[in-house]
C-alpha cells in the first residue's frame, strides 16, 4: 500500500463517517449527541487524505524535475562507476525497495463493513439475556402537566422504582418500547439504554399488566397508554427492580428514528 493508496483509504473512510453523520445510520453506532464529532472525525480525515494526496503530488514532481537536471551527471558518474568495477554493488544498493507491508489493506475491510453493512438495533434477543440496567438517578426534573404524557420507557421505570410513582400520579401515560418475552412468556416493554455506543448498550425493562394484546411478536414496537402502577417484579438475571405498567391501550408503531434510550445518564 502506497501514500496514493493510503489517502484513498483515508478519503474513503471520511467520506463514510461524513455519510453516517448526516443519515441516521450513526445511531446505530453511537448516541445522537456524538454527532458532531463524528462529522469533525471524517472533515478531519478528508484534509488528511487531500493533504496527503499533494503531498506526494509535489514530492513527486519535485523528483521529477530534479532526476532530469541531473540525469546526465548520474549517468557519466555511473559509467565511471562501472568502469571502476564498482557497477554490481550500486546496482544492488539502487535495486533495494522499501514497501509498505501488505497486511496494511486490512484497514479497507471495516471501511466496507461500515459501508455495505448496517446492523440492525440490539432488540429482544439481548434484552432476555442481560439483566435491568436501571439505575438510581440522581434527581429527577419535573414532569409538564400535558395529560396524556409521553415519558420515556426509562424515564417511567426510575420514577416508578424509586420515586415511587409521586411525580406521575394517576395521569394518563404514553410510553414507546420494543415487545421481548422471558422464557414463561411474560412480556416486557424494553428500551436499551446506552452511554457512549451501541457495543455499552443494556436493556432497562417494564413490565405489563392490563389490557395486553393477546398475541405479541418479540422486537414489535408498542406504544402502550396507561397509568402508572406500584406493583414490581425482580430481573431473574441480575435482580435488578422491574416496575409494572398498567395498559389501557396499546398500539403497534414504527421503529423510531433513534431505537436507543440515553435518558439514563442525563
Amino acid at each position: 500500500m502506497n501514500r496514493q493508496a493510503q489517502a484513498a483509504v483515508l478519503f474513503l473512510v471520511g467520506a463514510a463517517m461524513l455519510h453516517a453523520g448526516f443519515t441516521n445510520l450513526y445511531l446505530r453506532y453511537v448516541k445522537a449527541g456524538l454527532q458532531p464529532l463524528l462529522l469533525l472525525s471524517g472533515a478531519v480525515l478528508i484534509v488528511a487524505a487531500l493533504a496527503t494526496a499533494w503531498y506526494e503530488w509535489r514530492r513527486a514532481k519535485v523528483t521529477k524535475a530534479h532526476a532530469e537536471a541531473h540525469g546526465e551527471a548520474h549517468t557519466e558518474a555511473k559509467s565511471e562507476a562501472h568502469a571502476e568495477g564498482d557497477g554490481h554493488e550500486g546496482d544492488a544498493h539502487e535495486g533495494h525497495v522499501h514497501r509498505e507491508p501488505r497486511i496494511a489493506w486490512l484497514l479497507v475491510l471495516p471501511l466496507f463493513a461500515l459501508i455495505l453493512v448496517a446492523p440492525p438495533a440490539l432488540g429482544s434477543y439481548s434484552a432476555v439475556r442481560t439483566g435491568t440496567a436501571l439505575m438510581k438517578p440522581y434527581g429527577l426534573s419535573k414532569l409538564p402537566d400535558s395529560n396524556p404524557l409521553t415519558i420515556g420507557l426509562v424515564d417511567y421505570a426510575s420514577r416508578a422504582v424509586y420515586d415511587h410513582g409521586r411525580s406521575l400520579g394517576t395521569r394518563q401515560l404514553k410510553v414507546t418500547g420494543f415487545i421481548a418475552l422471558d422464557k414463561s412468556g411474560a412480556p416486557f416493554l424494553v428500551r436499551m439504554a446506552l452511554n457512549c455506543c451501541a457495543a455499552d448498550a443494556q436493556p432497562v425493562k417494564i413490565a405489563l399488566t392490563g389490557k395486553i394484546p393477546p398475541v405479541l411478536q418479540p422486537d414489535t414496537w408498542l406504544e402502550v397508554t396507561g397509568t402508572y402502577s406500584a406493583k414490581q417484579t425482580k430481573d431473574p438475571i441480575n435482580n435488578g427492580p422491574i416496575p409494572y405498567f398498567q395498559v389501557a391501550l396499546a398500539k403497534p408503531v414504527p421503529t423510531p428514528k433513534d431505537p436507543y434510550d440515553e435518558s439514563w445518564n442525563q
